[in-house]
């Protein structure tokens, strides 16, 4: 008998799949292996930073102690964006692995309130139903 299951290229944005109700129902949080962009405010509402610090501090002071800590990959002056830092095999910080459920629901940054609306392909998902991650 033949798998159902096929590998997706998560780089390769023109295989993703159109995103439609249900599609999550089935999946086992693939899109927390993808890097996770957030703000100031997010990194506020995660309990990352302090309200304090973030409004008595310079934004590269947060980014050098947060990536310092392994929270944070990098920073991006400009757009003011902050890459979240993954755990070793690719997924989320906040995804219990055993259950492949977000730790951080209630207080998840902006980005994945609103997937698959936006991100590098909107209203699309990078895997969707019997797929695993490559």
């Amino acid at each position: 008998m033949r798998s159902s299951i096929h590998i997706v290229d998560v780089d390769r944005i023109e295989t993703w799949s159109r995103h439609r109700n249900g599609l999550c129902d089935t999946c086992m949080a693939n899109c927390c292996t993808m890097p996770v962009e957030v703000k100031l405010p997010d990194l506020v509402r995660l309990g990352l930073v302090d309200p304090f610090e973030a409004e008595h501090e310079e934004a590269r002071q947060i980014s050098k102690r947060l990536i310092k800590a392994g929270i944070a990959e990098r920073y991006h002056h400009k757009s003011e964006i902050y890459t979240l830092a993954r755990r070793a095999d690719g997924d989320c910080r906040f995804l219990d692995a055993s259950t492949r459920r977000c730790t951080v629901y209630e207080q998840r940054p902006a980005t994945c309130r609103k997937h698959p609306q936006v991100g590098p392909r909107p209203g699309f998902c990078p895997y969707g139903p019997r797929q695993e991650r490559r």
